[in-house]
């Protein structure tokens, strides 16, 4: 077989062209040894330049790592017939800690040698379109947190010139931020003890601004949802909205890539780190991995739903036994509970349906 590994680097490309079946003496020093013959080179990181390099070597096989252009090089490589694999570089296998020598050369021989012997840790890699869907949603997500943080700011200047706004969400209203204007000014009109004035002028400015990028974004995320069924089916969970229904559908993408429950709470990063020694085993904190905006939002929603929705409440107040130490701990288990039901939702294309009352015990007469 023919492996042609790609380093890809923001401007530049180092390829190993590696062919099994032949013993190599000239194995890059820290990479390990393997049996296959290589050749190195280097090209520019650009579409044209990598389709020449395909096309030149044929390969059976292309190798590459999860990064910003894995996309559209994955697509590129898939186009020309090719097999594609693309490494996940956060498993534990593809880490470097302890190397001795580490270079684009090492890590593309590392990849093709990784994969001629089967043990690469491989991503799943979307269609293009879920692609741009998903970074629209994360998108999004960066947009509030910009929100947010423009709303700290606003606080942080009250505070410091020893004045109070409401709290919570009271502040943002339309009649809140109307009430927070009258004490800006423009910043040129400010003297030197109302500077302050001046910056709470240029902040609601950008606090508007933020504003209308969320609502722009909004718009075409709930336009592109109202064309997916899978996002219709999830939003009849309930306190399942439009955020978490979308992000589920795009980021879970091909549900039946998924064996089990485990699998689907793995990839999200709601799994215990597990470390075990003889006879000593400890569970400890998530792993966080795979997509933050989904754990959050989903811990946001378990947080809602146990106050209102039954088998959410049963489950966080099972975890977290009476002890206040552990709520944390239970509502990552509601977490992980919701997305798996979520994930069987997707799976057998069927809708919510609340778990049946438990059947009366029959009185004695």
């Amino acid at each position: 077989m023919k492996i042609l590994a790609l380093d890809l680097g923001k401007y530049k490309t180092v390829f190993c062209d590696y062919v099994t079946g032949y013993v190599t003496d000239h194995v890059t020093a820290g990479a390990g040894a393997g049996a296959g013959q290589c050749g190195y080179g280097k090209v520019p990181t650009a579409p044209k330049d990598l389709h020449d390099l395909l096309v030149e070597r044929r390969p059976d096989r292309v190798v590459l790592e999860a990064g910003p252009a894995a996309g559209w090089v994955h697509d590129l490589a898939a186009a020309l017939g090719a097999e594609v694999q693309v490494a996940n570089t956060n498993d534990e296998r593809w880490q470097w800690r302890r190397a001795k020598k580490k270079t684009d050369r090492v890590d593309a021989l590392k990849l093709a040698q990784m994969s001629a012997m089967g043990c690469l840790p491989a991503v799943h890699v979307p269609a293009a379109d879920v692609r741009q869907w998903r970074s629209l949603i994360e998108y999004r997500h960066a947009l509030v947190d910009r929100r947010t943080a423009v709303k700290n700011s606003i606080r942080a200047l009250f505070d410091r010139q020893g004045l109070r706004l409401p709290s919570g969400a009271k502040a943002w209203t339309a009649a809140g931020v109307a009430q927070i204007g009258k004490d800006a000014r423009p910043l040129a009109e400010c003297g030197p003890l109302e500077l302050w004035r001046g910056q709470l002028h240029v902040e609601l400015e950008a606090l508007r601004a933020a504003e209308q990028q969320v609502r722009e974004v909004e718009q075409k995320l709930d336009a592109l949802a109202a064309e997916d069924e899978r996002v219709r089916r999830l939003r009849t969970a309930p306190c399942v909205g439009p955020r978490l229904s979308e992000v589920v559908a795009a980021v879970l993408d091909e549900p039946r890539r998924f064996r089990t429950a485990k699998q689907v709470g793995a990839y999200a990063g709601l799994s215990p780190r597990q470390w075990q020694s003889g006879n000593s085993r400890r569970d400890g904190h998530v792993s966080r991995a795979g997509n933050p905006v989904l754990r959050e939002l989903l811990v946001e929603v378990s947080w809602l739903g146990v106050r209102s929705v039954p088998w959410m409440r049963d489950a966080y107040e099972r975890v977290r036994r009476g002890s206040d130490k552990r709520k944390k701990i239970a509502i990552v288990a509601v977490a992980r509970r919701l997305l798996v039901r979520l994930w069987a939702m997707l799976r057998d294309g069927t809708e919510w349906h609340d778990e049946a009352p438990p059947a009366p015990e029959a009185v004695p007469a």
